[in-house]
């Protein structure tokens, strides 16, 4: 009796030790394939398998969204996980995004990647909360059970604040916000001034990066340029944000002269008027951005949540993280991470083994709580 209670037990250790190297290597192939890397074969038959790939149309309580859905092929009911997209005009066909999920799946995750219109067209709106907390309910209706929850830059905010919401927290296993926000108005003052300041009263400073001051003025542009310049100039600022430079040509020369001024002047960011009609933005829409914010949610949230930033991220600093990690009571938040291998959502810095070692880690503890 005594001899086969050890037995047992000497199987259990080694299964759970088993766990903990797998899901590791896991986090390290996953990292290695969305940095492009090909995967050694041993490193390979360990840790992926193939994945299936399906586009399907949702139908939900926010009306339909497009989606796919990516299966690992050897356990198609493995547990779910969905990933929101970023500020970015391809939405969920955007190839960072299908190689993170693929990647993933791989792993061994059923993953969703819904599209997201609003985000997609570079405004974060109360739709897009709608969006993601409707596409998070359908899944978990799908995998009858509820599911993980992945956004990336401002989605990660949005994904947070749709889980303070009773509608769709039953939905939510656990939350990973990489890149996100904690208070927009706090970014919104970051495009102004290029610093953040941080919990501890420091000051994070980094110059800020075009794109976001570019995004508020694109979303709210009517109030930048007289009403009759607004439909130009915005297709202008889009091909601008898409980085379509001969579509950007094309819309400039479609100016007339008091247009092109007005144009130069929007895309002149650091300029004192510009700044000054942003921060003019921010004061008309501040409650508009509290409601986007999970700020003052945080401290109620009782769904484990991850965060992860890049160190030099200068669209939405890391000193976002930093407030989040503050707020969020120990018991749910389960890891947060600021690592120098990561800029806003790309590997694109050399790290240290110990960078490496740190995030390969943080990739291991969130598949464990995803596959669990």
């Amino acid at each position: 009796m005594v001899e086969g209670l050890l037995l047992l037990l000497f199987a259990f250790v080694v299964a759970a030790s088993w766990r903990g190297v797998r899901t590791h290597l896991q986090a390290l192939a996953l990292l290695k394939m969305v940095s492009g890397e090909k995967l050694s074969v041993p490193l390979a038959r360990v840790t992926t398998e193939p994945v299936t790939v399906t586009d399907l149309t949702l139908e939900t309580t926010a009306g339909p969204v497009r989606a796919r859905l990516y299966t690992p092929s050897l356990h198609p009911h493995a547990p779910g996980m969905v990933v929101f997209h970023g500020v970015h005009y391809l939405g969920m066909d955007e190839p960072r995004l299908m190689a993170f999920a693929r990647a993933m799946s791989a792993c061994g995750l059923t993953v969703l990647t819904p599209e997201l219109p609003d985000i997609k067209d570079y405004r974060v709106s109360e739709g897009s909360v709608k969006v993601i907390g409707a596409s998070t309910a359908w899944f978990s209706q799908h995998m009858h059970q509820p599911v993980s929850v992945m956004g990336l830059s401002f989605s990660g905010g949005l994904a947070l604040v749709a889980a303070a919401d009773p509608l769709f927290r039953p939905s939510m296993k656990m939350i990973l916000a990489v890149g996100s926000q904690g208070a927009m108005e706090r970014v919104a003052a970051y495009y102004r001034t290029s610093e953040d300041t941080r919990p501890d009263g420091t000051r994070e400073l980094l110059p800020a990066h075009e794109y976001g001051p570019l995004v508020m003025e694109y979303e709210h542009l009517e109030e930048f340029v007289p009403k009759r310049d607004v439909v130009p100039i915005r297709a202008l600022l889009r091909a601008h944000l898409y980085e379509d430079k001969d579509a950007e040509a094309r819309a400039m020369a479609a100016l007339n002269s008091t247009q092109r001024v007005e144009a130069l002047r929007l895309m002149d960011t650091s300029s004192n008027g510009t700044r000054s009609m942003l921060r003019a933005a921010e004061l008309r829409h501040a409650e508009e951005m509290s409601g986007l914010s999970p700020e003052k949610r945080l401290p109620g949230l009782n769904v484990p949540v991850f965060l992860l930033h890049g160190e030099a991220d200068n669209i939405i600093p890391a000193a976002e993280t930093l407030w989040m990690a503050s707020e969020l009571r120990a018991a749910t938040l389960r890891a947060a991470l600021i690592s120098p291998v990561l800029s806003h959502l790309d590997m694109a810095r050399s790290p240290s083994l110990w960078d490496e070692w740190k995030l390969v880690h943080f990739m291991a503890l969130v598949l464990r709580e995803a596959q669990n």
